[in-house]
């Protein structure tokens, strides 16, 4: 128990892909007037925070994500993340031993009926990488399966933007390369943002377009995956891959690559978020968000389980991370009341993956969601910060939580699109939202820590000056403001520290003793 006694609550604010970067040139971060953040980094308790690699349980060098880092600040533990445990499983062949491949090659070489893959297309590795698709193509051939379809989701977010032709002929040569005699094309696909890939049940009109894309073989056709790339972007110049419309590979009219009876579909993302929904609409009986028609009869795979709570989907070829203790698990178990909240495209992170990857929500727990825009977020950078600002604040003004944590998303989904001038608009409105959060914190004696997940808006370009859509492996802020006695009773420990230090710091800070499971405080009492 520390001696830390605040009559307000402790506040965490998470500036979602709000990084550090000494470069000014496509720097969001740096060209924005953020008077509240250069404010308290020069008044207060600061530091800086691993957020990407080793920090997050992510291959070293591998950039950060909303899912680790939320996962690193919620549990306060580094663990085998779901990229690291797939890179192990097909680099070292597990995943080809688990019962779940081997039902899969029994079932299509059977019936001699398709292989499907679906997912993100890219080498980003948030989500997915070709090259786990491209190993499990070569071991499909060698356990003599004669058919495979792929159903790619164009990236350009977490790769650069107009990258995808690049993986389409890397693929494509890879399956000419393994000879001739099997039948493994792109059958379908479309940006990510566009069909399929939804999260957090915003927007089920996504997933009813990849279904009917990919199942039925509706849309636009095209005679390969490049011509269709091609062709729209002759039609939208600068159109990013993540934005390409719907695309049907098929020949003399009839579609090359539909889902039927009898096939297996392996979804290659190991990220649950945008996976999920598309996993419910192939396994769930009773399902009402679309009219899915006739839905074939397939067995349906996930690289990993997408719900952990309802075990979607059933089969899965890699295990999921384990956390011991979330922090707002042990704080309810010592009577803390919390609020947690976000709009739409972060509320799963601030709830969820915060939580240890449980949709359960720990008792005396309050989570609100703030319905997210439809449109592009580079047309409203602001997204809804002011909205979620003011139910915020309220909720502080009641006294009825201790600990509340809140996701500002606009400088990591406003980042996305490499816009300079968006995302030093969608930062500015953060750094405003951080200024009323702070002084509503101050006014009833509590403690605000201001951090961010991982980074991406002070990166917008590459060091050869192309638009970069993706997060960085940059370390991100972090600042206590304490305008109490307490600031005087605790300092900063030296060291190097990331983002799975905080836990043990907001216990520390609501005198309670941190779990033994996790990292140390990233303070001390004097």
């Amino acid at each position: 128990m520390s001696n830390l006694h605040y009559n307000g609550p402790v506040v965490l604010v998470i500036m979602d892909g709000v990084g550090l970067s000494d470069r000014t040139e496509g720097n969001a971060v740096k060209q924005a007037k953020l008077e509240t953040l250069n404010d308290i980094i020069s008044r207060y308790k600061y530091t800086t925070l691993g957020a990407a690699g080793e920090y997050v349980g992510v291959p070293a060098g591998d950039m950060g994500n909303s899912e680790v880092g939320h996962n690193a600040i919620g549990t306060g533990e580094i663990v085998l993340q779901r990229s690291a445990a797939v890179e192990h499983d097909v680099n070292t062949g597990a995943i080809f031993e688990t019962q779940t491949w081997k039902d899969i090659v029994s079932r299509v070489t059977s019936n001699n009926s398709t292989l499907h893959f679906m997912g993100i297309f890219s080498d980003g590795n948030v989500h997915a990488d070709i090259s786990h698709l491209e190993k499990m193509t070569a071991r499909a051939k060698q356990d003599g399966v004669q058919h495979i379809r792929v159903h790619m989701l164009a990236d350009g977010r977490d790769v650069p933007p107009q990258s995808e032709p690049k993986f389409i002929q890397r693929y494509e040569k890879f399956v000419q390369d393994l000879g001739d005699d099997m039948d493994y094309r792109i059958a379908s696909g479309g940006g990510r943002m566009v069909i399929t890939a939804d999260r957090y049940e915003s927007d089920w009109g996504m997933v009813e377009k990849g279904w009917n894309t990919s199942v039925h073989g509706e849309g636009r056709q095209f005679a390969s995956a490049t011509e269709a790339v091609e062709t729209y972007r002759a039609e939208e110049p600068g159109l990013q891959d993540q934005y390409l419309p719907p695309f049907v590979i098929a020949e003399n009219g009839e579609p090359i690559g539909k889902i039927q009876d009898g096939d297996a579909l392996i979804y290659l993302d190991f990220r649950a978020d945008r996976a999920l929904e598309m996993a419910m609409a192939f396994t769930y009986n009773d399902f009402p968000h679309f009219d899915r028609g006739q839905r074939p009869d397939v067995y349906f795979a996930g690289m990993t389980e997408y719900n952990e709570d309802l075990h979607v989907p059933e089969h899965t070829l890699v295990g999921t991370p384990h956390f011991k203790r979330p922090l707002a698990s042990h704080l309810a178990d010592h009577g803390i009341s919390q609020y947690a909240i976000s709009e739409t495209v972060k509320f799963g992170h601030v709830t969820y993956y915060f939580n240890g990857n449980s949709y359960d929500v720990p008792t005396g727990e309050t989570e609100v969601e703030i319905p997210s825009d439809t449109v592009p977020f580079d047309i409203r950078p602001w997204m809804k910060h002011a909205e979620i600002t003011d139910q915020l604040i309220e909720a502080i003004e009641s006294g009825k939580y201790k600990f509340l944590r809140v996701n500002f998303p606009g400088g990591d989904m406003v980042g996305h699109f490499a816009e300079l001038e968006p995302t030093v608009i969608a930062v500015e409105s953060v750094d405003i939202c951080l200024k009323r959060v702070i002084e509503a914190v101050n006014k009833l004696g509590g403690v605000t820590i201001v951090t961010a997940d991982h980074g991406n808006a002070e990166e917008l370009i590459d060091e050869k000056g192309a638009p970069k859509t993706s997060h960085t492996t940059n370390r991100v802020p972090c600042v206590i403001v304490d305008d109490t006695e307490n600031a005087d009773k605790y300092e900063l420990v030296p060291g190097d520290h990331g983002l799975a230090n905080l836990a043990s710091t907001i216990s520390t800070l609501l005198n309670i003793e941190p779990s033994n499971d996790w990292l140390p405080a990233i303070i001390r009492e004097k």
